[in-house]
């Protein structure tokens, strides 16, 4: 059986030379110093030469491949992992992969050969070996959730099959998050458990608020640590999009809505995971900063994987230089290695108007952002400055083409790299297309095709310069990660760093630090020894079951009791959820903490029509004003725990709870510390909670009464009088207390 790279990599170090790590490369010695042969030329080239700055030897390797090598280098695809071929992980099988499983002789290469197809669109998917060598992928995608010693392993087992190529690229295995606590989701949080899971992005904006930046420092730096030691060394992170419409499925995923709070993450985490001020170091994990220019001015909470949320409609004046652009500029500032562009296309037609960095009005072509070169090469690359690569989403030459519908997928490539500036295309393995549109720059297909009107060839062909842009742009980056000298991880190494328990100390007190107190009459802390009923609920009750079983677990001193009468206390912990992040809901995303609610339905347009339907966000919610009554009948008191993953409405909650906090995927035990008293609260909220429908409705033309571009804490500005308070607010809920639930409120003991 063949030996695993891992038990072949040979590591080479000298005084003054980086480290070098091989499986089957050359090491060259010249004049004491040594090289790793990766051109293939047995000689100290600039290539090879790693004294010379990482954008020379781009441009010299650039000149050096073949058009086929540098073709297979404008995507990134999903990869899989031969460890799990028989037993694949269930997002694949949800998207349709039934496999008849090959892997390599090591058993750590999936060679099984696909056709798949999912909300993204279809796809070939070859095996691993074939992707590497034949297809020249060097970039992937990894969503399933292996023990540390078997990620590296596996990456070594990449990285050793890119050197069998006469000229040597090394992989990049890429991530979505994989530090936060919370629900898996497929292009969300691709995995959850190994690495050490902190609070999700609202509960890190929610304890720095309280506690301080010092947090994001230790994050930022546990993170690095973690995926740099499996050989993990690109994530799609994190979110700079400003929370602005609070029914957009992806709130979750944010650092909330305030522009100021989000810059200063990103100056922290930004340095902090790239492993430096300048760019991504080889210690470091390279960074792509999404969604470009801000994904939060959603219309009407409608998400871009489905046609409703094509469209970005920036209503307010000025909104996207104010709110949106701050956290971009950031990144940039901070050096980012790459920015991703958004799906959705700017609405004309449905936007005041908005300035760039010069002062002048923005022209809103109606393309995608990832083929819209007003936004990518004169604001994101002119203005701001950015010098990194574009990474685009998933799916955006297939199911969410928005804008470019009209082209075929060979002319969608060239559109998107060689018009808008796109450098790697994400999500699936379309190198077949890019040689299509590369070859269409060549011959004369376009002498016996029409060129769709209102585009020249120049603009959806791919032409050598293109070409070559692109892959030295994201070369660039991998020989600043230090990846062509050292792509190698010990795997004995990776197991030790991620099971460091100090970082599992940092997170979970980060945990602690996210909760918010909102609501406390005299009950919190919990008096020790007394009667409690404890109860959870979420969308689906099965999922609620099992979540009671652990929280009775944690209950430690206190008295469990099965009937809400007989309780001192019932503690109630809701996790609501509403819609689904792939598919469209038939109405607008509810915030509602509801059971059952009558809601009206869209149209294709996504306006309210007269046709109804019912929503659950909570399965039992309807039964949580009779425990309040029987605990309150029996002289105890309620405490209701949200999990804040949308802008939940808390109406039906608040009024029946005597203490009520938030937490933000924050672990339960956490928040039952906070509760007890075992930690005294200092969390702040990330984001306003909305008031009630009142203040989301959506008139007939499909226009919201608080303008979708603007966030909670300024919406008050837009807002009819006749619903405003005697303190000039309306959006914000007001609690029983006189409190609004508004950015950065949070009480303490």
């Amino acid at each position: 059986m063949r030996r695993k790279a891992s038990e072949q990599v040979r590591y080479d170090s000298h005084p003054g030379c980086p480290a070098i790590s091989t499986v089957s490369r050359r090491i060259i010695e010249s004049g004491g110093l040594y090289f790793k042969d990766i051109d293939g030329t047995g000689k100290v080239t600039p290539v090879n030469d790693w004294r010379l700055p990482p954008e020379q030897r781009a441009k010299a390797y650039v000149e050096t491949l073949t058009a086929d090598e540098k073709l297979g280098q404008l995507f990134t695809a999903q990869a899989r992992m031969g460890i799990y071929a028989h037993t694949p992980n269930p997002q694949f099988l949800r998207m349709g992969v039934k496999p008849d499983p090959k892997v390599d002789e090591t058993g750590l290469l999936d060679e099984t050969e696909l056709r798949t197809e999912n909300i993204f669109g279809e796809q070939g998917m070859p095996g691993t070996t074939e992707a590497i060598q034949h297809l020249w992928q060097r970039h992937f995608i990894l969503r399933e959730n292996p023990t540390p010693s078997e990620h590296a392993d596996w990456i070594n087992q990449l990285q050793a099959t890119a050197e069998e190529c006469e000229h040597f690229v090394p992989v990049q295995v890429m991530s979505n998050s994989r530090n936060e606590n919370g629900e898996v989701i497929f292009g969300m949080n691709d995995a959850a458990g190994v690495f050490a899971a902190w609070p999700g992005t609202l509960g890190i904006a929610a304890a720095i608020r309280g506690s301080g930046i010092s947090i994001a420092d230790q994050w930022a730096d546990c993170i690095r640590r973690e995926w740099d030691a499996v050989g993990m060394k690109k994530g799609y992170l994190y979110m700079a999009d400003v929370l602005t419409d609070p029914r957009w499925q992806r709130s979750y995923g944010t650092f909330g809505e305030d522009p100021a709070l989000i810059c200063e993450i990103l100056e922290h985490i930004i340095p902090g995971i790239q492993g430096s001020p300048d760019g991504a170091a080889p210690d470091g994990v390279a960074m792509t900063v999404k969604h470009f220019p801000g994904g939060g001015a959603r219309e009407n909470g409608f998400d871009p994987h489905y046609r409703m949320g094509q469209w970005n409609v920036y209503a307010t004046k000025g909104s996207l230089e104010k709110y949106h652009l701050p956290p971009f500029r950031t990144a940039v500032r901070c050096s980012a290695a790459s920015i991703m562009p958004y799906y959705a296309k700017p609405s004309a037609s449905k936007s005041a108007p908005q300035t760039d960095l010069n002062g002048d009005i923005i022209e809103m072509q109606p393309y995608g952002f990832a083929y819209n070169k007003p936004f990518i090469g004169k604001l994101l690359r002119d203005q701001m400055g950015f010098r990194g690569y574009i990474n685009s989403d998933t799916g955006i030459l297939h199911n969410m083409a928005w804008g470019v519908e009209m082209l075929d997928k060979a002319e969608r490539v060239g559109f998107a790299v060689n018009h808008a500036g796109v450098d790697l295309i994400s999500g699936m393995m379309d190198a077949h297309l890019a040689r299509e549109a590369y070859a269409r720059a060549h011959n004369d297909y376009y002498d016996t095709h029409p060129v769709p009107a209102g585009f020249t060839k120049e603009m959806i062909t791919l032409t050598d310069e293109a070409l070559d842009r692109a892959v030295c742009r994201t070369l660039t980056s991998l020989f600043q990660l230090g990846l062509f000298e050292n792509p190698y991880r010990d795997p004995a190494k990776a197991e030790a760093v991620i099971a460091d328990p100090d970082d599992r100390a940092k997170a979970a007190d980060a945990h602690r630090r996210s909760v918010v107190l909102l609501k406390n009459d005299g009950v919190l802390p919990l008096a020790a020894g007394k009667k409690v009923y404890a109860e959870a609920f979420g969308k689906h009750p099965d999922a609620a079951a099992a979540a009671t079983r652990a929280l009775r677990e944690m209950l430690g001193d206190m008295i469990p009791v099965e009937d809400p009468a007989e309780a001192d206390y019932a503690i109630l912990m809701l996790t609501p959820s509403s819609g689904e992040y792939f598919n469209a809901t038939p109405g607008f995303l509810e915030l509602d903490i509801c059971e059952d609610k009558i809601v009206h339905n869209v149209d294709d347009e996504g306006r309210p029509t007269t046709e109804t339907h019912s929503e659950t966000t909570l399965s039992g919610a309807k039964r949580i004003p009779e425990i309040a009554a029987a605990v309150h009948a029996n002289g105890g008191k309620v405490i209701v725990n949200v999990n804040i993953t949308l802008a939940w409405q808390m109406g039906n909650v608040e009024p029946f709870a005597d203490a009520l906090t938030a937490g933000f995927d924050t672990f339960p035990g956490a928040t039952l510390d906070v509760m007890t008293g075992r930690f005294a609260p200092t969390g702040r909220l990330p984001v306003t909670l909305p008031r009630g429908d009142a203040v989301l409705a959506v008139d007939a033309d499909g226009v919201c009464i608080s303008p979708n571009d603007v966030p909670g804490y300024d919406k008050d500005l837009y807002l009819p009088d006749r619903l405003k308070d005697e303190n000039g607010k309306a959006y914000a809920y007001r609690d029983a207390d006189g409190n609004y639930y508004e950015l950065n409120f949070g009480l303490t003991y």
